[in-house]
């Protein structure tokens, strides 16, 4: 095992953690240029992320996330929790917190900006942060333990650029503001989640890499009884966490194979129908709305599709038909 660990971070390379004490924690040593420089850069992140995503600019969006300070206090929390201070832990929280109040107040100012609610739904940048999945999950963990080695290992420090691009921080904050300021409260909660996903996932993967390097034998390290404290709360926060990823990336499998299951169904249907179409389904919770054209409005007998439905869509899942002219037909 010391041979893996050595391999994964050579002594040489190490950094010693009073560098990681002075990188991650913002209230020891230069604190006042620390905090006016995590302010001013958060602030500046946050307006750039929320300006990309109005304006649907992925380039601009990564901007944002190269300059977003958020990821330094993370960690911090994950090196606390490996060395047991408490104290570090509690003032990174601290930091994330007011973090998460300045991008989400500036999302609900820029909520002026946007003309409507429903245009919300075709930014790909909003629509992208409103649904975590588990492999949201799992890319923030690779990326946290990326993060991690960067900063143990001295020749590793050019890549936390990419680690920043690589998870999604201010970006999520700054659609839950928008969201808020618009009314749409679910899509907050989901960026919400993606938000705090990336945290709990970095906080996990940075201490794992920090156990690893062995910062939690360093003298002044606080017993282990804290430590094991601590990684019942991380865990407990994980399942928190994943539980709701999980069942939102299998209600995302679901509803897409449910989609092309009604699709052809109802192209069945039609089949006799002259110039009929069918088009794109939209789901609002467990409802999925099909629009269909004909060349003279008609379809077929709405039974023969409700009984070819009800062979391929749970019972629970409901269908409907927009025949256009505000006519809808309840398959089931």
């Amino acid at each position: 095992m010391s041979r893996l660990v050595d391999a994964l971070i050579p002594p040489s390379k190490r950094q010693p953690v009073e560098f990681l004490n002075d990188a991650l924690d913002l209230d020891v040593g230069d604190s006042a240029s620390k905090r006016s420089g995590f302010l001013i850069m958060l602030t500046l992140a946050g307006t750039i992320a929320i300006a990309g995503v109005l304006s649907d600019s992925t380039a601009t969006v990564i901007g944002a996330m190269i300059i977003a300070p958020l990821g330094t206090p993370i960690l911090g929390i994950g090196l606390g929790i490996v060395t047991g201070h408490l104290g570090l832990v509690i003032r990174s929280i601290t930091w994330v917190v007011v973090g998460l109040v300045i991008v989400v107040v500036l999302g609900l100012a820029f909520a002026i900006f946007v003309a409507t609610p429903e245009s919300l739904a075709a930014n790909s940048q909003v629509v992208g942060r409103t649904s975590p999945s588990l492999m949201d999950l799992i890319a923030a963990l690779a990326t946290g333990l990326a993060g991690g080695f960067a900063m143990c290992r001295k020749d590793l420090s050019a890549v936390l650029p990419g680690v920043a691009i690589a998870i999604s921080l201010v970006p999520p904050l700054g659609v839950v503001g928008v969201c808020i300021g618009q009314g749409l409260w679910e899509d907050a909660v989901g960026a919400l989640l993606l938000f705090l996903s990336n945290v709990v996932a970095l906080v996990i993967a940075g201490s794992v890499v920090f156990t690893l390097a062995g910062y939690a034998r360093e003298p002044g390290s606080s017993p282990s009884a804290n430590r094991r404290r601590a990684y019942t709360v991380v865990t407990v926060l994980a399942a928190i966490i994943t539980i709701p990823l999980a069942l939102n990336s299998i209600a995302s499998i679901a509803t897409a194979r449910w989609s092309v299951a009604i699709q052809e169904a109802t192209q069945t249907w039609l089949e006799t129908e002259e110039g009929a179409r069918t088009y794109g389904i939209e789901w609002s919770g467990f409802t999925a709305t099909l629009d269909v054209t004909t060349d003279d409005g008609s379809v077929p007998p709405i039974d023969e599709l409700q009984d070819a439905v009800a062979d391929v869509v749970p019972s629970f899942v409901g269908v409907v038909i927009d025949v256009g002219q505000g006519v809808e037909h309840v398959v089931q």
